[in-house]
């Protein structure tokens, strides 16, 4: 009895023991449903984080992709342009390059007369508003310091003044002036002289030069290396203040070799190199032309001759290098014998004065210019070009009506 009552006893004590009360049970559920939940939705969160990573990647992947796209079109579309320019013909791309020189020959011109400080304003506000239009040609008339006369009688002879001139240069692309440097002392009463008559006519081409006659090759390359640089014309005259000159004639001359790449227009002579001291045209570099009795090579007879655009860019690119010799159209031809260049013989532009120039104009051959061999330029030209302009001029109309 007594091991029953404790066995009795003993199995009553162990399911006291083994019983859990009913608020513990509800609360330890409404735990485990908690902690659930909290699981559950870290789960769900998770692969939201990762989907916007994938998304950016993928959004980042295709803009890369369409970028490189987008390049790609961009690099292909210069291909036909690169093809293109590869397939011009040679003509087309000499073209070019002869435009970029020219261009930068004017601004070098343009750059130098700035730093050199010219005395002439007037050539540099030309280069404002010239630059945009073409000219058929310059005329540069090479005149000196003690050349007052012959200016007037060209003045009042064969170069139109005031508003013709003016005329003249915007309805047939026809620059004329006078040519002329500065003394070796610079301000001086000779400058001035020369600004005052600027003033007055307004014909004048200041050069950075100082003005000697044995300079005139020095002048010459000079003359061509800023008239470039100032007008964009087709061709670039130089002539004498003691030549008679029918601008429209020499307009129409010149015209007709419009289409030549380097053209080189006169009249063609082969002299005799002269090697004796004292003598006038004296050679002081003989030796170089061979031995004694030779003859220069073809030039233009220095009275007149006009060079094309393309060798005038020539020259004022290369002008530090050009040789001065002591006869500047010999120089004019040295610098040119070398060079791809087609000579013109013309000899309507070295007739001689009256009766020859006259009985060619009746003849209906008008002169491009006249002068006297014997005087290298008209004999007492202040006196005598009168005559010669109304007995070989081309008359006003004939001027006006030319086409080019």
């Amino acid at each position: 009895m007594s091991v029953k009552n404790r066995a009795g006893f003993g199995g009553n004590e162990s399911s006291s023991r083994n019983f859990l009360p009913r608020n513990f049970v509800i609360l330890l559920c409404i735990g485990s449903f908690c902690a659930g939940m909290f699981f559950t939705e870290r789960i769900w969160m998770m692969p939201e984080e990762n989907d916007t990573v994938n998304t950016r990647s993928r959004g980042e992947g295709i803009r890369t992709k369409q970028e490189q796209k987008q390049v790609f079109r961009h690099e292909s579309n210069h291909v036909p342009r690169e093809s293109l320019v590869k397939g011009n013909s040679i003509h087309s791309l000499d073209k070019t390059i002869s435009k970029l020189e020219e261009e930068l020959a004017a601004a070098r011109a343009a750059q130098e007369s700035i730093m050199n400080g010219s005395p002439v304003t007037e050539s540099l506000r030309i280069a404002d508003f010239t630059s945009k239009r073409k000219y058929l040609m310059v005329i540069g008339i090479n005149t000196a310091f003690n050349s007052r006369k012959r200016r007037d009688s060209v003045r009042a002879t064969w170069m139109p003044q005031g508003d013709k001139r003016k005329k003249l240069e915007e309805e047939k692309g026809i620059v004329i002036r006078f040519v002329i440097g500065h003394s070796s002392t610079s301000g001086g009463i000779l400058d001035k002289a020369i600004e005052a008559e600027d003033n007055k006519h307004g014909d004048f081409l200041r050069l950075e030069h100082v003005e000697g006659y044995l300079e005139l090759s020095a002048k010459t390359r000079t003359y061509f290396s800023t008239a470039v640089g100032l007008w964009d014309a087709d061709f670039y005259v130089k002539v004498d203040d003691d030549v008679h000159v029918n601008p429209g004639t020499l307009g129409k001359i010149l015209s007709s070799h419009r289409l030549k790449p380097r053209v080189y227009v006169g009249c063609m002579k082969s002299g005799p190199i002269l090697a004796k001291k004292g003598v006038r045209y004296q050679e002081p570099e003989h030796w170089k032309f061979g031995g004694e009795g030779n003859k220069y090579f073809r030039h233009a007879t220095g009275q007149l001759y006009a060079i094309s655009n393309d060798l005038a860019t020539y020259i004022a690119i290369n002008k530090h290098l050009l040789h001065k010799y002591a006869n500047e159209d010999v120089s004019l031809g040295a610098w040119l014998i070398g060079l791809d260049v087609t000579h013109v013989d013309d000899k309507n532009l070295c007739c001689g004065t009256p009766p020859d120039c006259e009985w060619k104009a009746q003849a209906g051959n008008v002169c491009g210019a006249s002068f006297d061999w014997i005087c290298s330029g008209i004999c007492r030209s202040d006196e005598r070009i009168h005559e010669v302009h109304q007995r070989c001029g081309e008359s006003e109309d004939e001027l006006w009506k030319a086409t080019f």
